[in-house]
């Protein structure tokens, strides 16, 4: 199966080329703003059974394609990790290399909430500090003539970027859209009844944390003793991580958030309500059904499938 390459300003699927992975590796593999650090955490907490992290949470499960690191030295600190390893990415299935003792955790989200996420993230990222670490880290020979144009334009108005969003042209391995974020979530919904498969939702983690927790422990073979679940489940909720965001937001190594408890804006479902009116309600569903099979796009949207 020829693999598919992934790349941006920001991340190249690339690094993966070589990667040597260990029997039990855990890959957390989720779209932009579909749960990511979230479902870090988490693994974090059932690897280690204690809410108290030694190093921060970007250095415990870096992203390997991200640029603001030589991969190399990603690599080493992966390596010299004694621990279950947990790597985050953002690289849908077909772009990742395949091992049928590793577990792949693929998390889905509400892709009108992933769009306002996604916009607030985006306003809250230092882009000079995120320019300089990948500068020092990688070069920029690669993306000269992107960064000579200056940054792309942005509408105004949030509606406008959310359509511009939603109905981004650009092929899904160089942007991030509604259409990537459709196609991530397809590439592993197609294989989600394969035993190193795991499926969570950012609507079910919300609805029952505990359940959710209890599900992903089980599919990860880890034992947890009954009395550590309250602490393990009360940091694993918003406002705990919001109140550690210094060490459990992504890549504070580079200081690349405007804020790093801004990071975790409002965490909740239904952010889009009072962003779409019901003829706009329209338009996206229809441009959905364009993108994604009915079944896909109702778990999306809502979360929930049956476990195996």
């Amino acid at each position: 199966m020829q693999v598919q390459k992934y790349r941006s300003l920001v991340y190249d699927s690339t690094r993966w080329e070589g990667f040597a992975f260990r029997p039990d590796d855990i890959v957390i593999t989720t779209p932009p703003k579909c749960g990511t650090t979230w479902t870090q955490m988490i693994c974090a907490l059932l690897v280690f059974q204690s809410p108290d992290l030694e190093l921060s949470l970007d250095l415990i499960s870096p992203w390997l394609d991200m640029l603001t690191r030589d991969v190399a030295s990603v690599r080493a600190d992966l390596d010299a990790q004694t621990h279950r390893r947990f790597i985050k990415t953002h690289t849908p299935y077909d772009g990742l290399p395949h091992d049928p003792d590793v577990t792949y955790i693929c998390v889905g989200r509400d892709p009108r909430d992933v769009f306002r996420s996604w916009d607030h993230h985006f306003e809250n990222m230092d882009h000079l500090a995120m320019i300089t670490a990948r500068e020092r880290a990688v070069g920029l020979d690669d993306v000269m003539d992107m960064l000579a144009q200056g940054p792309p334009p942005r509408a105004g108005r949030e509606i406008d970027r959310f359509w511009g969003w939603v109905d981004d042209p650009t092929p899904v391995t160089d942007a991030m859209s509604l259409h990537s974020t459709l196609c991530h979530l397809q590439s592993f919904w197609d294989i989600r009844d394969q035993a190193n498969v795991v499926m969570l939702h950012y609507d079910d983690l919300q609805r029952d944390l505990e359940g959710e927790m209890r599900r992903l422990a089980g599919r990860l073979d880890i034992a947890v003793d009954e009395a550590r679940w309250p602490a393990l489940v009360e940091a694993a909720t918003f406002e705990s991580m919001r109140a550690h965001a210094d060490v459990i937001a992504p890549d504070t190594t580079h200081a690349i958030w405007n804020d790093n408890r801004s990071f975790f804006n409002r965490g909740c479902t239904g952010q889009w309500r009072d962003l779409l009116d019901e003829s706009e309600l329209d338009r996206y569903h229809r441009r959905v059904a364009e993108l994604a099979a009915p079944e896909l796009a109702g778990w999306a949207h809502n979360g929930t499938i049956p476990v195996h």
